[in-house]
């Protein structure tokens, strides 16, 4: 089943999402199989402050438990996290 997950981070913790970069996207590479897509959200600025991210999990408590183990998680860099059940309309322009 797919997910949807909207991260939306604290205020003024740009310093802190940049610091926790590196471990973040290494934990994302480690679960890729289970990404169909992710990336950050952009303020009026350009600058990341949340990420969007779709994931395939067995359970709405698997996928809690995925966005969990994220390091930025972890770092407590999000103000909130929404995970809803997602389903898939279009891919790569064409309907599915």
């Amino acid at each position: 089943m797919l997910f949807a997950v909207i991260n939306t981070d604290r205020p003024g913790q740009l310093d802190l999402r940049m610091a926790t970069r590196p471990d973040h996207l290494a934990y994302l590479e480690g679960i890729a199989p289970q990404l169909m897509q992710g990336g950050a959200i952009l303020d009026a600025e350009g600058k990341p402050c949340g990420s969007v991210i779709i994931l395939e999990a067995e359970t709405l408590e698997a996928a809690a438990a995925i966005v969990a183990g994220d390091p930025y998680a972890k770092a407590g860099l999000f103000e909130s996290s929404v995970i809803r059940p997602f389903r898939q309309a279009f891919k790569d322009g064409a309907r599915v």
